[in-house]
């Protein structure tokens, strides 16, 4: 059953550092393409490190593979997500006259999605 979180992207120093690699590379991919969640979270939704979630809102929708937030870095009902491909997909295109839309506090629904 889909539930509704808080969704904050933002930058991360993995990000940046394989930024300096590329944008196609593999760790920058990986690192904006993966939804970072609480222990807790994930426990109580059945979600294991690496199972892939859909994650969406008014604006679209994404599949991205669930890592396991480190510890106390995100309480329950935020999820995080470094700023790219996928988190794009989530934002609307109003910037509110600053050139710059909306990108933190995103209502999202997330589920988990059953592997065949």
């Amino acid at each position: 059953m889909p539930e509704q979180f808080i969704l904050i992207p933002g930058r991360t120093s993995t990000q940046g550092t394989t930024l300096n690699e590329g944008k196609y590379t593999d760790g920058y991919v990986t690192e904006t393409s993966t939804l970072q969640m609480c222990a807790e979270d994930m426990e109580r939704l059945g979600v294991a490190n690496g199972d892939s979630v859909r994650v969406w809102n008014d604006v679209g929708e994404v599949v991205v593979p669930v890592t396991t937030a480190r510890k106390d870095e995100l309480p329950p009902g935020l999820l995080f997500i470094s700023y790219g491909d996928k988190s794009s997909r989530l934002m609307g295109g109003e910037t509110h006259a600053s050139g710059m839309p909306d990108s933190k506090g995103l209502d999202v629904w997330l589920e988990k999605l059953n592997e065949a």
